[in-house]
């Protein structure tokens, strides 16, 4: 725990706190011990809910986060009370995907990202929004063309 307390880490470890709305402010991040190397991290939320800013009606989904590391990485207590800020918050399913690709791209600045939201039916249909992004001028901004592309 001392590590990550010299971190800046204020989360973990600590009585956990839920914030009642939206709150990228509680986004937390560490230091990536790896820079050297490219690799995945992905994360899954399969308890994901937030509000219909229509109806007041709960929406639910399961969000994947996948993302390639570059100086900064995502503390998982913090990613899971952000998600769960959501709960109370009114946004169409498009809206929640790319605010949490935004927030975590303006929070980490990945190499590359993507978040896949996929929402469980609501009047016979399932929505299954994806955002990605690639660092411009990179080799990850490539894969991100390729992966929007073949994206099924």
């Amino acid at each position: 725990m001392e590590n990550r307390e010299t971190e800046g880490l204020t989360a973990l470890g600590r009585k956990t706190e839920y914030k009642s709305d939206y709150s990228p402010e509680v986004l937390e991040t560490f230091v990536n011990r790896h820079m050297e190397n490219d690799y995945w991290v992905r994360f899954n939320c399969p308890e994901f809910t937030s509000l219909c800013p229509i109806t007041g009606q709960p929406d639910f989904a399961e969000i994947r986060i996948s993302y390639i590391p570059d100086v900064k990485m995502v503390e998982s207590k913090s990613l899971k009370l952000y998600l769960f800020s959501f709960r109370n918050h009114g946004d169409f399913h498009e809206d929640c995907v790319n605010k949490i690709m935004k927030d975590l791209i303006k929070l980490m600045d990945p190499k590359y990202i993507e978040v896949t939201g996929l929402f469980t039916p609501r009047g016979g249909i399932s929505i299954f929004p994806y955002a990605n992004y690639g660092r411009p001028g990179t080799k990850y901004q490539a894969l991100a063309e390729k992966r929007m592309e073949n994206h099924e």
